[in-house]
């Protein structure tokens, strides 16, 4: 429920200030705004304020912009969107993607100043012994073993030992292959007892647990050095998330399937969970993906998205004509068909791989 609610906020947020990129430029080039919205309609309370109506709407989620002209009409009006020339335009649709990115910056960077933690260098630093990696189809991953959760005790029939170094796991374990045992956790605030089976045959190069361990310690930035620590992050974060999508897309055209891990929201869901435990900073990162993500993806031109928009401005400078209305808007239209049957086929996939 707290990951639910989490995110809930989090994508509301990533919506809203988006849809504020698209309102404020539009506002500075004086084009007419009709309504900004919080959440969907039905319509709860609004209030008309120099000539634009703020409401707030019954479904608490995201919000929206009407921008007078969005759909052709009002061409000879100044305040038109219609009526304004193509760098207005663009400049208005691309706003909301650019928000998208400065808000995951000021996240990043809350987060360098905030601490993230680290594998410490020092073995005997007093710190407790945590999981760093947990392997695929090992049976820590089967038993639901996360990144950050620190081992206090090793429990097996007739013994218990408390973890004070790596070692004390994995010669415990050694002990116990092909029997289970059970280890004591604690995951945030919260202690847990997993039973577990470390594996008598083990694959090469992997442990009767299939983890790494390590002692994780705090890294902080100074307020000052953050803001260049979250564009680093921001930088390398976009840089991913595009070869990422150019992977997914070669594969889908040389090998008509994407072999890549793509994730719809029950996927989201799963890693904002693990996120949440891991404490404050990883939660800002996390979001800030979330954000750099949403901005690429309403970049990419397929139409119905920002992106597709400005791709159709683009031709309008290329061809000096205005692309013809109703043809442009049946592209936006079977685009956005196609991204709605797109998400269901990736929820669809996410459940799949639970079963």
């Amino acid at each position: 429920m707290a990951t639910a609610l989490m995110l809930f906020i989090a994508i509301s947020v990533l919506i809203l200030v988006h849809e504020l990129g698209h309102f404020y430029v539009a506002i500075w080039l004086k084009v007419k705004v009709e309504e900004f919205g919080f959440g969907f309609p039905p319509r709860v309370f609004s209030r008309v304020k120099n000539g634009i109506k703020y409401s707030i709407n019954a479904l608490p989620f995201g919000g929206f912009v009407k921008i007078f002209g969005e759909q052709g009409e009002g061409q000879e009006s100044s305040e038109s969107f219609a009526s304004r020339p193509a760098r207005h335009r663009f400049a208005i649709l691309a706003a909301g993607v650019l928000m998208n990115f400065v808000l995951a910056w000021v996240l990043f960077s809350i987060g360098a100043w905030v601490g993230a933690p680290q594998v410490s260098d020092e073995p005997s630093s007093g710190l407790p012994v945590s999981i760093i990696t947990v392997l695929p189809h090992s049976p820590a991953e089967a038993r639901g073993l996360r990144f950050g959760d620190q081992i206090l005790e090793m429990r097996g029939i007739g013994v218990s030992l408390r973890v004070e170094q790596e070692k004390d796991v994995s010669d415990f374990v050694d002990g116990f292959r092909g029997e289970e045992v059970i280890m004591v956790i604690k995951r945030g605030e919260d202690i847990k007892e997993i039973t577990i089976t470390p594996r008598a045959q083990v694959p090469a190069g992997e442990g009767p647990l299939g983890i790494s361990m390590g002692r994780l310690t705090t890294s902080r930035v100074a307020w000052y050095v953050a803001p260049l620590v979250g564009g680093k992050i921001l930088l390398q974060t976009f840089a991913a998330i595009v070869g990422g999508l150019w992977t997914v897309v070669t594969q889908l055209i040389w090998h008509g399937r994407a072999a890549t891990a793509v994730s719809g929201p029950v996927g989201i869901y799963f890693f904002g969970r693990d996120v949440q435990a891991l404490g404050l900073s990883y939660v800002l990162q996390f979001v800030g993906m979330l954000s750099v993500n949403l901005g690429v993806l309403n970049a990419l031109p397929i139409p119905a998205l920002d992106g597709g928009r400005m791709f159709f401005i683009l031709i309008e400078k290329i061809r000096g004509v205005r692309m013809n209305p109703l043809t442009e808007a049946r592209a936006h239209t079977i685009g956005f068909a196609l991204l709605i049957l797109l998400m269901a086929v990736v929820t669809y996939k996410d459940i799949a791989t639970l079963f």
